[in-house]
């Protein structure tokens, strides 16, 4: 293959400029990707963005008398850009976990897992490059990598970005959007409609949110009604059926404190519907990893074989020059030992030497489904369910069980998910420079500079989030007849954070309670006395949303797939799972496999609100009528470059960075907020009132539209030669 910049040009590629544009919009991309997989359990690729907006900014810095980018320097841009949304959806997928577990989310912890495993994905995958981008070239198309080459291309070939105007359009779109609508209380975030009897306990609701719309419209409109299918089975089957079964009954159900009668859709929800869900996740990915065990293991012997080709040559030609094995190998041992010594990740030989194994194996497997079927469908969370029930079994066998070894267990878990993750990304760029005729060398550094800048900024933003959205609840309302801590159990002592500090500024003891008897698990303030005076409500997976002085917070984080990992661990070496629900869950998601449909989709789905698959749904249903207006006019659907999906991009990223930006704030603007609440309640007709969740879908249909309008050609046309869609 003949690449597109010889391998004997000689071009501007390795600069400080693409270098810091790149790492910066990694960074805003990773924050829109966490804030987006702990809302529904998943990302979509930044490459394409990332290459984009590189693009449009060089290119406008040279109408202003600065130097253009060449080719090759876009591609280190959008290198060390993506390394972001990779490191993203490790993070955001595991590190929850250690909250739902009883553990607080340590800020070494994260910015830990999050550098080893975001760096031992790279240097793993670097070896296997020849192997996997050169020699299997004509077979492993890896269709991100690919796509992003064409804009590339297209991009240098007509002096012009394709699209990026529709991108930052976008991007503002949603982040006006969304500030207006939360910040602002411009209108209802979540309108609903609770039903009464016969269909008692039923309900519909959507968030309508940019992010979501766009999630939904790039994943298309299978996948999305899938999803969205599950949450009907939740919300309008399972919950009022509950409901209607249980309503009678005066004694609560396990795992639930109180009776089913007293419960709305939510508490049902929450006590019964997510280990369902759980259990329909797990079983979900463990079959969506089966049925990719052949190419599993056809990736595991090509891996190795191209690992034993890379040290049997020298590269000579400037495209096929890589980072020497000498420095993986340091590399690799480096990383190990930081893991083992470490005392936050509380890892031992065993779970190191786990971390090493299972870190090769499914970074070999990551990097060649990413080639076969795609990011967007590479099985991530399949792989790391697989990587805990192994470790989780094995410490099961040697008698490592209790508390003290879930750290272990996840860390094991959360550093083979970040490098799986980022062996997929990083083997996406290097076909994109395969493709270009970009040095694989300067590649892999800006990588490496991307993802650790990337994990390094991720960590406080995961803390910031989570904190934002806690609520410290009195024990009096979550267990009425009070709890009693013996000393012996006191943790060290922290004061209230956050808004609620300004009104209880004394320290309290920290302690982890576990069971559900006498009140939720989770974490309590304890006083001096012994008696639980607060419990600690988290952003993440947290289930209350009202202060004690009336005030709301404006989110909760669902986390799904960092749920389904705590339960996982939890269940095996805690042995304390409700396992009839989860069994209901296992038998749906062989269900749905025997009838053909896609079980992971349907699962998570199930999982989520209805409110968060809801929107989703409606993406998926735009991109649909699209695809239809564009075959009846003869042209090709929307593709990974086209306007309807750049616009989309540029929605997700608007709407999750005005989130993070809005939970930075929470703190600082809780007057202005607290004013702007009580402001909205009595005069704005959209915010609340009974016509409020009808008039809340105004905006959204507005947003829908210009998705439509976009998506059509009908508004900010890209131009070409070919219509609309053409690049």
């Amino acid at each position: 293959m003949k690449p597109y910049i010889a391998p004997e040009a000689r071009l501007r590629e390795f600069t400080v400029r693409a270098l810091l544009t790149g790492t910066l919009l990694g960074v805003l991309f990773g924050a829109s990707s966490l804030y987006l997989v702990l809302k529904v359990g998943l990302t979509v690729s930044a490459s394409i963005p990332v290459a984009v907006i590189s693009l449009a900014l060089f290119r406008a810095l040279s109408k202003f008398g600065g130097r253009d980018a060449t080719i090759l320097e876009n591609n280190l841009t959008q290198t060390a850009g993506s390394a972001g949304e990779t490191i993203a959806f490790g993070v955001g997928v595991t590190m929850p976990a250690i909250m739902i577990l009883g553990f607080d989310l340590e800020i070494t912890r994260v910015l830990l897992v999050g550098v080893l495993g975001g760096l031992l994905g790279i240097l793993m995958m670097i070896p296997l490059r020849r192997s996997l981008i050169v020699e299997e070239h004509e077979v492993l198309k890896y269709p991100e990598g690919t796509a992003c080459a064409a804009v590339l291309m297209a991009g240098d070939a007509r002096g012009a970005s394709p699209g990026g105007k529709v991108i930052f359009s976008g991007f503002l779109i949603g982040l006006c959007y969304k500030a207006a609508n939360l910040a602002l209380r411009g209108w209802r975030d979540v309108p609903e409609k609770v039903f009464g009897r016969p269909f008692e306990s039923a309900s519909v609701s959507v968030e309508v949110s940019p992010e979501l719309l766009g999630v939904g419209y790039i994943i298309g409109p299978r996948i999305a009604s899938v999803m969205c299918g599950g949450g009907v089975l939740a919300y309008l089957v399972l919950i009022p059926m509950i409901k209607f079964f249980g309503a009678g009954a005066n004694a609560p159900l396990a795992p639930a404190t109180v009776p089913i009668s007293q419960m709305d859709p939510d508490a049902i929800h929450r006590n019964y519907i997510l280990f369902i869900g759980a259990g329909a996740v797990g079983a979900a990915g463990i079959i969506s990893l089966l049925r990719v065990l052949p190419t599993l293991w056809s990736g595991l012997k090509a891996g190795l074989a191209g690992l034993r080709a890379a040290s049997g040559g020298e590269a000579v030609a400037r495209t096929d020059r890589d980072l020497p094995l000498k420095f993986v190998a340091i590399g690799t041992v480096i990383l190990l030992a930081a893991i083992v010594a470490a005392p936050p990740l509380r890892m031992n030989l065993l779970g190191a030497i786990l971390v090493v194994v299972f870190g090769f194996l499914f970074v070999t497997v990551s990097a060649r489904l990413t080639g076969e079927i795609g990011s967007s469908s590479n099985p991530i969370s399949g792989m790391t369910v697989a990587t805990l029930l192994l470790t989780c079994l094995i410490f099961l066998v040697v008698g490592w069980t209790g508390p003290s070894y879930y750290i272990t267990a996840l860390t094991v878990g959360a550093v083979v998910c970040i490098a799986a993750a980022n062996g997929g990304g990083t083997a996406q760029d290097l076909k994109t420079g395969h493709l270009l005729g970009a040095t694989p060398k300067y590649q892999q550094i800006a990588i490496l500079f991307g993802a650790l800048t990337s994990a390094l900024c991720l960590g406080p933003i995961l803390i910031t989030l989570n904190d934002a959205y806690t609520v410290y609840v009195p024990v009096a309302q979550v267990a009425p007849a009070g709890i009693h801590v013996p000393s012996s159990e006191w943790g060290a002592k922290e004061a209230l954070k956050g808004v609620q500090a300004r009104s209880d500024s004394h320290r309290y003891h920290a302690w982890q309670k576990s069971g559900l008897s006498g009140g939720p698990e989770g974490k309590y303030l304890v006083d001096d006395a012994g008696q639980a005076v607060w419990f600690v409500d988290p952003g993440i997976n947290g289930t209350h949303f009202t202060r004690p002085d009336g005030t709301r917070v404006l989110m909760k984080f669902s986390a799904p797939k960092a749920t389904l990992i705590s339960y996982l661990i939890k269940g095996i070496l805690g042995h304390q799972l409700p396992w009839a629900l989860v069994l209901f869950g296992v038998m749906t998601a062989l269900m749905l496999e025997m009838v053909g449909l896609p079980s992971l989709a349907f699962a998570v789905g199930l999982y989520l609100p209805l409110s968060t698959s809801a929107p989703i749904w409606i993406g998926g249903l735009l991109r649909w009528a699209i695809d239809r207006h564009a075959q009846r006019r003869g042209s090709t659907q929307d593709t990974d470059q086209s306007p309807g999906v750049l616009l989309a991009s540029g929605y997700i990223a608007g709407g999750a960075i005005a989130g993070v930006l809005i939970a930075f704030l929470a703190g600082v603007l809780d007057p202005l907020n607290a004013a702007l609440d009580r402001w909205a309640t009595a005069h704005n007709p959209f915010f609340h009132g009974s016509a409020a969740d009808g008039l809340s879908l105004l905006p959204f249909l507005l947003l829908i539209a210009m998705l439509y309008a976009v998506g059509t050609g009908r508004l900010l046309r890209m131009g070409g030669a070919h219509g609309p869609h053409a690049l």
